[in-house]
């Protein structure tokens, strides 16, 4: 036996050997600990260019903190568990809680702590809107779903202000840097969350077909005390503190302020039934409600609910072009990443030529929604002191929202395709960009209530339009393809002949006009005239990413916009 234990050392020292059967290479390192802000070359210009360049040193050190591995690995942790649902205590006491994950309660913290609910609120002027949007374009690229209560808790405040003694009270917390997630009295509270309830399953986005009815306690009207009754289909993030929600009265749709918790302290009759079961925006919970007599009190005109509460929704639709337009920028980033250290077929992807095509394609459509999405923003910084601004506000975000957040579901899954077998893995962040990517063109109206949102602008605003053909026109003679389009537009609209049927495609055409001409007059010179090219000219036909035509400088374009560590 002594004899052939030398030999049987030997061989298993061999065998372990063979048993080495690779090592990583070609790999790209992990794309983490970068500056998100100082990585992001269209995002720096468009600060600078909107009125914000007073914010650069937040900038810096906001994009130095959600491009930490810390602050990424939250946004898997808060994804991979998601909320569950409390409807009572052991005792059998109704509690109605919805409780997260750790990591999801600190994105909610450093979000609210850095002011992306109300920075824009509390120090309003130049530029004030386009730092706050610039922040919540770099968090949501950490992790999206938490932002659909930081964007209600943002929007509501103008429609708060319709009843004034009620902002006086609430606007104090709602706008707080804090975040306190506790099922208390908002009363007991210094900082406090809001979201809303519009949706009933009849009724979907026709909010008018709505059942749920408002009866009042006392002499009714706005600011008076009412009791909700009925179903709501869809609440957002039902762990808010209050929402505002809209119900019938005699006088038809208003608007209401409907707290967790009633003024005495007990439990509101607001009782979840089930949260949803969603695809993506997972880390935040969506439920069904019953509304069993839940106290609430009346916001705006009896019977305005509508105009009321779209005061809010503007702000949730323009933040839903700033959460598109970070999540392509944040799937672009992934694929250049990737494609910059990954070898194939004797060179490195990203020196491909036909894959210099798709990323440069992708990138022009990054930094196109971008361009449009920062100017709206500082259409909203000036909104009350320019008529234009103001009237751009009006139809422009209709039209960005509507393309915007229509092309991002078909760019994530192009820059999923960039990295290949690895981007499906769910050790990625691209499946959650993909799963993610639909829910801002669903949500807040989709696609074709954003088109009759322009056409209802076109006919109640008529000068919204002439506003909007002030911008695209804005870049004439700089470049004879956005000319010719521009014109054609023109042409388009003034022909209001079946224009219900084709406003798709009018919505779609103003949209590459505004993009084209913010990236002539203000873009890069490469990406500006890719964009021209396979957007505006006659010259391009495709309809995948990866068409641009012959001549782009597809090298200038992924050099700029690829991140590095």
């Amino acid at each position: 036996m002594l004899q052939t234990t030398a030999p049987a050392t030997a061989l298993a020292a061999s065998i372990g050997h063979l048993a080495e059967t690779h090592i990583v290479e070609n790999q790209p390192p992990h794309l983490r600990d970068y500056n998100l802000y100082q990585q992001d070359v269209a995002l720096r210009e468009a600060v600078a260019r909107e009125g914000a360049a007073w914010a650069e040193a937040d900038l810096q050190a906001f994009g130095a903190l959600t491009g930490s591995a810390e602050l990424i690995e939250l946004g898997f942790q808060a994804n991979e568990n998601k909320p569950v649902l409390y409807t009572h205590d052991n005792y059998g006491h109704r509690i109605d809680e919805v409780r997260f994950h750790p990591a999801y309660h600190r994105l909610m913290q450093i979000s609210l702590e850095n002011g992306l609910h109300s920075a824009h609120w509390n120090q309003p002027g130049v530029g004030a809107h386009v730092a706050r949007a610039a922040k919540f374009y770099l968090q949501a690229q950490v992790e999206a779903a938490h932002g659909c209560p930081v964007t209600m808790t943002s929007a509501v405040v103008p429609a708060l202000l319709q009843q004034p003694e009620l902002a006086a009270q609430w606007l104090p917390k709602i706008t707080a840097l804090g975040y306190d997630p506790r099922n208390i009295p908002m009363e007991q509270k210094s900082a406090i969350t809001v979201g809303m309830a519009m949706t009933e399953k009849q009724g979907g986005s026709d909010v008018r077909a709505n059942t749920v009815r408002a009866h009042a306690l006392g002499a009714g009207g706005p600011g008076q005390a009412y009791e909700l009754v009925g179903h709501k289909y869809f609440v957002s993030a039902p762990m808010c503190d209050a929402f505002m929600v809209l119900a019938q009265t005699e006088s038809g749709l208003s608007c209401f302020w409907l707290p967790r918790w009633r003024p005495d302290g007990s439990k509101n009759a607001l009782q979840i039934q089930r949260l949803k079961n969603k695809m993506g925006n997972v880390a935040n919970a969506s439920c069904e409600t019953e509304l069993r007599g839940a106290w609430a009190q009346m916001v705006g005109g009896e019977g305005r609910g509508v105009a009321t509460i779209l005061k809010m929704v503007t702000m949730t639709r323009f933040d839903c072009m700033v959460g598109s337009s970070s999540g392509m920028r944040q799937a672009v980033a992934q694929a250049l990443h990737h494609c910059h250290y990954r070898s194939a077929f004797g060179k490195r992807l990203a020196q491909q030529p036909l894959m210099q095509n798709v990323l440069a394609d992708l990138v022009v459509e990054q930094e196109a929604a971008l361009a449009m999405t920062m100017r709206i923003a500082r259409a909203l910084d000036n909104a009350d002191a320019s008529e234009h601004d103001k009237l751009l506000v009006r139809v422009g975000t209709a039209v960005g929202k509507y393309w915007i957040c229509k092309r991002t579901p078909a760019h994530a899954y192009e820059a999923m395709e960039c990295i290949g077998g690895s981007g499906v893995m769910e050790d990625c962040i691209m499946p959650r960009l993909f799963r993610e990517s639909p829910v801002n063109s669903i949500w807040e109206g989709s696609g074709n209530v954003q088109c009759l949102d322009m056409l209802r602008a076109m006919s109640r605003s008529p000068g919204s339009v002439d506003a909007f053909m002030t911008e695209a026109q804005s870049a004439a003679g700089a470049d004879r393809r956005l000319d010719a389009y521009v014109a054609q537009l023109g042409v388009e609209l003034t022909d209001r002949s079946d224009i219900e049927y084709r406003a798709r495609g009018v919505v779609e055409k103003m949209a590459l006009a505004l993009q084209g001409a913010l990236l002539v007059r203000h873009g890069n010179a490469a990406v500006a005239d890719a964009f021209c090219a396979s957007r505006l000219g006659g010259n391009s036909s495709g309809l995948t990413f990866g068409n641009l035509p012959r001549g782009v400088d597809c090298a200038a374009i992924i050099e700029r916009a690829t991140p590095r560590l």
